[in-house]
Parts: structure tokens; C-alpha cells; sequence
């Protein structure tokens, strides 16, 4: 180990150490149970900033600098796509999840279909927030490896410990104490890589970059279908932020809360441009690498002092405890609040957070676990979690927001056919991380298979209760109706005129769960109970 290794090693021990120290002085604060799991709905904007900042603008900031050493400026997408999803979370859905006091999805799927519901969907989620801890702390392992003779493995079991020790103390206090020290240090980071960047390439380089390889600023050069895919699972996520609305709803009044969510989008443009501007650096100065994460501290050796070195990358390890906090006190939430809820139903507020805390023990040993499984493959994990929690919960929030006829048991179904579908099409795809069976990502036959499985079970269940609307069918759902059955139609007409096309960018895939997305927001908008038909002609005005 070499001196920059010691002082990337020794900074972010002493920087979570403090973080540790922090903890628990805010342990006072989250005595109650509500204080554990939404800091007792307290927040204000600042803190939710924070919050938000440093889950969604720390982790794209790993993720943009990394591609961008590789892709270039079309990196920047990713961070745009996080940005428009914050944007939706912020204008259209706080009020509603607020209103309805959400903690956790599953918790909400919980509260409309029923215990058994509620204990799939708080194992599912559990199961798949340390999947998108590892790969972050992957990350940032990669770029230790560079300066120091520590085992990936190794730095990962550091990172899962020490998110176990102040996550304990605290809870969602912890949390916020820990993601406003993180926005901090992301600043001092984004000085240190600006004034690297100035002494070495410069613009001057940057210029040379643009001659000898132009497709590093081309807008498009990560690939269509790789941004289409980008904007299509953030959209998909809106719903299913878990971790985001914990932090968010944990605002005083929704109106705070929005004002903190729309700062962090404010903020994210800073995150964007600096980790494209030091990717760009790095694919300069020390062209030739196959990862960024660890071509970019090699890079900063050739300009700046060890200790300096070692503050860029205590940013990086904040990016890194940004994003693994609240996924695995989000996902112990899931595992010691619903799935033990459900299990013992008649658990006290205060023995959930004590479950809750036992559960952060096993999602650390689980986050241990799934490094050793595949250590070199950071981006696989995350790929791996989005298909198994969106494939099973997407179908039964929607419906429990929006479907009253849902039933129990098609919920039920609809998460056990988007789990095993997701995994299922998984393997026959060798468990590649991005060549994928027929050329189809796992996510959207999950997904599809989770829509299909709550429609149809909810239609042959419900037979007799139901009905399609009428001329007294709701101006909104009217709408709606127009708007899914008319694009639906479009995607159905691009698939059977470009059906090849498709097929070989890889959005095959994505076409497909759009029309299953179209039909089941039809079925939605005209397929509504007898007794709301009754009512609605009942109280129309045009109908007295």
C-alpha cells in the first residue's frame, strides 16, 4: 500500500468514525417508533435536501464519472433521467403518499391487500436494497484497489460494518446527520477534482480529447437504447422509490418536502457536470482503462499530493454511504416492520423497531454475502434488484392507488409471477449482466408477467362485480382511456413495422411492457366496480 492508500483508507475511517459519534447523538431524537422510521415526520426542506441529495445525486455521480471515462458526455443522460424522477416524485406523488401516511411500499401494499401481502412485498424489497448497497460499495472498493493491496471483498465488509454501526444508533436521524455531512464533503470533492482538472488536462486537453476521439461528445454515444432504458426504469421508479419516500415523507408538511426535493434537483446538475468533467479528465490523462472508478484515482495521482487524493475520494466514500445508508435502513424498515408485521400481527410499534434493528444485522450479513458472490460485476447487482422489486411491487402499487377491484390474492399473484418471472428469464440468459435472453431485459418480463398476473386473477375473481363504463364514465378516466388505448396502438403498429429494428437495439423488450403498461392503464380507466357506475349516474348532473 502506497501513501495514497493511506490516506484513502485513513480519511474515511476518521470520516465515519465521526459519522458514528453523530449517530448517536441523534439517538435521543428517535425514541418513538415513528421517529426511527420517518424521523417522526420533522424534516425540514434542508434536511430532505440532504436526504435526496446525497441517495440519488451521490449515486449518479459515481455512475456518470465512471461511464463518462468510457462513453463520454452521453454519460450525462443517466443523471438527467434521475433528475426528471425526483421532478415527478416531487410535483405529483408527495401529496398523495403523505396523505395516506406511507412508510414503506410494501407497508402500502400491506395496508390495502392484507397480511400475506404484506409479507411478500416487505421480503421482496428487503431482499433487494443490499443488492444496490454492494454495488455502490463495489464502486468505490474498485478505486481503493488502485493505491492499496486490500481484497475488493475486504473493503466491502468495512463499508457494510460501519453502515451497520450508526444506522443502529439512530435510525432515519442518522440518516439525515449522516447525509448532510456527505452533502458537505461532496462540495470539498468538487473542488479538489476542479482544481485537478485545471492543472491537468485543462481545456487545452479536453480540446486534443475532441480531435482524436470525437465519439466521446457525441451526445448519443452511450447508445439509444441504453438512455431509452435509462428514462424508462426512473420513470418505473417513481412509484416504487422506497427509500427516497421515506426520506421525503419524513417532511414537516408536504410543501416543505417538495421544496427540499426540488433543491436536490437544483443539485444534481452539479453532480452531472462534474462527473462527466472527470471521467473526460481521467479518458485524457490516462487513457486505456476498462474501468473508470479505477483509472480516475490513477489519474488524479499524476496531479495532485496524496492528501488531497485522499479528500476527492472521501467524497467518493460519502457517495457511496449516501446511496448504502438509507437503502439498508429502507430495506431492514421492510424486513422488521411489514415482514414481521405480518408474520405477528400483533407486534408493537416498539418491538418492530427492535426487529427493525435486528434486520439491519442480517441485510449487512446479506450485503457481505452477495460481494463475495460476484465482486467484479458492481453494475449487475443493480440490474439484478430492479428486476426482482419493480417486477413484483409495480403491478400492486398502482392498483392499490388507483384499481379498487384489485383483490388479495391477485397482489399476491402479481409479485410471485413478477419475482419468478424476472429471475426465471435471468437464467436462461446465463445470468449475463447485459446480454440478455432474446435480446429482452429481465425487468420488463417481470414486470409484464407481474401486470398480467393482477389483471387477470383480479377479472375471473371479480366476475359478476364488475363492468366497463358507460357514457357516465368519469372526464378523468375518460381521458386516461384515450390516451392508453391510442398509444397503445402506436407501440402495437411500431412493433409490426419495426419488429426486426427493435429487436437488435435491445428495445423489444421495452415496446412489449408498454403495451401491457397501456392495456392495463385502459382496464384502469373503463373497468370499475357496479357499485361506482351506480353512484357516479347517481350524482351526474346530467343524468337527474
Amino acid at each position: 500500500m502506497n501513501s495514497y492508500g493511506y490516506w484513502i483508507l485513513g480519511l474515511a475511517v476518521l470520516y465515519t468514525a465521526v459519522l458514528i459519534v453523530l449517530g448517536n447523538i441523534v439517538r435521543r431524537r428517535a425514541t418513538s417508533a415513528e421517529g426511527f422510521w420517518v424521523g417522526g415526520r420533522s424534516f425540514r426542506p434542508w434536511m430532505v435536501f440532504a436526504c435526496i441529495t446525497g441517495l440519488f445525486s451521490g449515486s449518479t455521480f459515481i455512475a456518470v464519472m465512471e461511464l463518462a471515462y468510457l462513453k463520454g458526455v452521453s454519460a450525462a443522460w443517466y443523471g438527467v433521467a434521475e433528475m426528471v424522477h425526483v421532478l415527478i416524485i416531487a410535483i405529483v406523488l408527495l401529496g398523495m403518499f403523505r396523505r395516506k401516511l406511507v412508510v414503506t411500499i410494501s407497508g402500502l401494499i400491506g395496508d390495502h391487500f392484507g397480511r400475506f401481502a404484506l409479507g411478500v412485498a416487505g421480503l421482496i424489497t428487503a431482499l433487494t436494497f443490499p443488492m444496490w448497497s454492494v454495488a455502490t460499495a463495489l464502486s468505490f472498493a474498485s478505486a481503493v484497489s488502485a493505491f492499496t493491496n486490500l481484497p475488493i471483498t475486504v473493503s466491502v465488509i468495512i463499508s457494510a460494518l460501519l453502515l451497520l454501526i450508526y444506522l443502529q444508533a439512530g435510525g432515519m436521524w442518522s440518516v439525515v446527520m449522516t447525509q448532510t455531512a456527505n452533502t458537505i464533503m461532496f462540495a470539498l470533492m468538487f473542488i479538489i477534482g476542479a482544481v485537478a482538472f485545471f492543472i491537468k488536462p485543462g481545456i487545452g486537453g479536453l480540446t486534443q480529447l475532441a480531435a482524436s476521439r470525437p465519439e466521446m461528445f457525441d451526445p448519443a454515444g452511450v447508445g439509444l437504447q441504453v438512455i431509452i432504458a435509462w428514462f424508462a426504469t426512473f420513470l418505473i421508479n417513481v412509484l416504487l422509490a422506497q427509500a427516497a419516500l421515506q426520506m421525503a415523507l419524513s417532511c414537516r408538511t408536504v410543501e416543505e418536502g417538495r421544496r427540499g426535493l426540488l433543491m436536490a434537483v437544483g443539485a444534481n446538475i452539479f453532480f452531472i457536470f462534474f462527473g462527466v468533467l472527470f471521467g473526460l479528465a481521467a479518458a485524457t490523462v490516462v487513457p486505456g482503462g476498462a474501468r473508470g472508478m479505477i483509472q480516475v484515482p490513477l489519474y488524479l495521482a499524476q496531479v495532485l499530493p496524496a492528501p488531497l487524493v485522499g479528500l476527492f475520494f472521501l467524497g467518493v466514500w460519502a457517495c457511496a454511504l449516501g446511496w448504502g445508508a438509507p437503502c439498508q435502513f429502507s430495506g431492514s424498515t421492510s424486513l422488521g416492520r411489514d415482514f414481521m408485521g405480518a408474520v405477528n400481527p400483533g407486534l408493537a410499534d416498539e418491538q418492530k423497531v427492535r426487529y427493525t434493528r435486528i434486520s439491519l444485522v442480517i441485510l449487512t450479513g446479506l450485503m457481505i454475502l452477495l460481494s463475495f458472490l460476484r465482486s467484479d460485476q458492481a453494475a449487475w447487482w443493480n440490474v439484478l434488484a430492479w428486476t426482482l422489486r419493480n417486477g413484483a411491487t409495480f403491478a400492486p402499487v398502482v392498483a392499490a392507488l388507483f384499481w379498487p377491484l384489485a383483490t388479495r390474492r391477485a397482489a399476491v399473484t402479481a409479485m410471485l409471477c413478477g419475482f419468478l418471472f424476472g429471475l426465471a428469464w435471468y437464467y436462461l440468459g446465463g445470468w449475463h449482466p447485459s446480454n440478455f435472453y432474446l435480446n429482452i431485459h429481465p425487468v420488463f418480463v417481470g414486470m409484464s408477467a407481474n401486470i398480467l398476473g393482477l389483471v387477470v386473477v383480479t377479472l375471473v375473481e371479480q366476475a359478476g362485480k364488475w363492468r366497463i363504463g358507460g357514457p357516465n364514465l368519469a372526464a378523468v378516466r375518460r381521458s386516461l382511456a384515450l390516451f392508453s388505448g391510442t398509444a397503445t396502438a402506436a407501440v402495437l403498429f411500431l412493433i409490426l413495422t419495426s419488429f426486426g429494428w427493435l429487436h437488435k437495439k435491445g428495445l423489444l423488450g421495452l415496446a412489449l411492457f408498454l403495451v401491457v403498461t397501456g392495456l392495463y392503464l385502459l382496464i384502469l380507466s373503463v373497468v370499475v366496480p357496479k357499485e361506482e357506475m351506480v353512484a357516479d349516474m347517481e350524482t351526474d348532473p346530467a343524468t337527474a
